[in-house]
């Protein structure tokens, strides 16, 4: 079995991958099988003899799998998911050094000193409503309004500690605060008005389809792509003080396809690759170098007043602030 979304045995996975006599390239990846899908047929028809093997997997799974297999590696590429897992990752010697070929044209804080991984997309974290329900004056302007009192039992989110995203959003709604006593009772004011939380993504769209009236967090760039890619009724509104993620690429440290790991990360990290990728779906570039007028419109025109966050400072409290919402938020409950 090629493709899986995870819950497939990866033993499966690599049995149909020494059958072949083609070259391979492994890639684990949060993307999605669409993104996935689209990256496979193009690799392999300009090298027609690799056969691009992917699992789709959640950020924290991908990272989990990457450090469980560490001392027999199957992936060869890790791409996408938050910087703090890269970082984490990196330091762990999970990642391999490379620079790709634009390691220049891209912003300090959107890499990794030693090049162990490097930034491809901005994806700002946003309100999401349902616009078959509410109109974007209806629904919450910033973060606080979220815990008014008509928002009760009226939000549904991503399971957090499963996923990246919803880790970042956390760590962001206690850095906002005047203190990280401060930012957890933030967090369980929050809490109280969850109405359901979810396993995945998609479980998030197709529930907030359903159910017209409930509103959620998530990321603008994934919900922009069900929106025009899935004619989803969603839309978002980008809050003040907006934690802004960068998805990262790299190598996994002792790859057992480390050229073809690097022929596939500079393939899909060219500007006409990320061009296509902002219109099939909605990635937000990272690099400052592309022609907006390569670029969709709305994203161009969407303005982000982005939380200043330290990323290492983060990634050094991310654990320990997640306990502490397992502990005295959701378990408290």
């Amino acid at each position: 079995m090629k493709r899986t979304n995870g819950f497939i045995i990866v033993a499966a996975l690599f049995a149909g991958a020494c059958s072949s006599s083609r070259e391979v390239v492994v890639v684990y990846s949060p993307h999605g099988p669409e993104m996935l899908k689209d990256a496979e047929n193009a690799f392999e028809a300009a090298y027609p003899e690799v056969d691009v093997q992917w699992m789709y997997l959640g950020t924290q799974d991908v990272y989990k799998r990457v450090r469980s297999e560490s001392k027999r590696p199957q992936a060869d590429v890790w791409w996408g998911g938050t910087q703090t897992l890269f970082m984490q990752a990196a330091d762990e010697d999970l990642l391999e050094p490379y620079a790709p070929t634009w390691a220049d044209l891209v912003e300090p804080q959107y890499k990794d000193s030693e090049d162990r991984w490097y930034g491809t997309y901005q994806s700002p974290i946003a309100i999401v409503y349902n616009s078959r329900g509410r109109k974007a004056d209806e629904v919450p302007q910033t973060w606080d309004d979220l815990l008014k009192p008509e928002w009760k039992d009226l939000i549904s989110i991503r399971k957090p500690l499963e996923s990246g995203t919803m880790r970042t959003f956390i760590g962001a709604m206690i850095l906002r605060a005047e203190n990280e006593d401060a930012g957890i009772a933030w967090l369980g004011k929050f809490h109280e008005s969850a109405h359901a939380y979810l396993n995945s993504p998609e479980f998030l769209y197709d529930h907030m389809k359903k159910n017209k009236d409930i509103i959620s967090v998530w990321l603008l760039p994934d919900i922009a792509l069900q929106r025009e890619r899935n004619d989803m009724p969603l839309e978002c509104i980008v809050p003040p003080e907006t934690p802004v993620i960068t998805e990262g690429i790299g190598v996994v440290a002792n790859a057992p396809h480390p050229d073809w790991a690097k022929k596939f990360y500079e393939f899909v990290t060219t500007p006409e690759a990320l061009a296509k990728q902002a219109h099939d779906y909605s990635k937000v570039p990272v690099r400052d170098d592309l022609d907006s007028a390569a670029l969709p419109a709305w994203m161009v025109a969407q303005k982000i007043d982005a939380l200043p966050i330290d990323w290492n400072e983060f990634a050094a409290n991310e654990k320990r602030w997640c306990n502490r919402w397992a502990d005295e938020v959701y378990d408290a409950k």
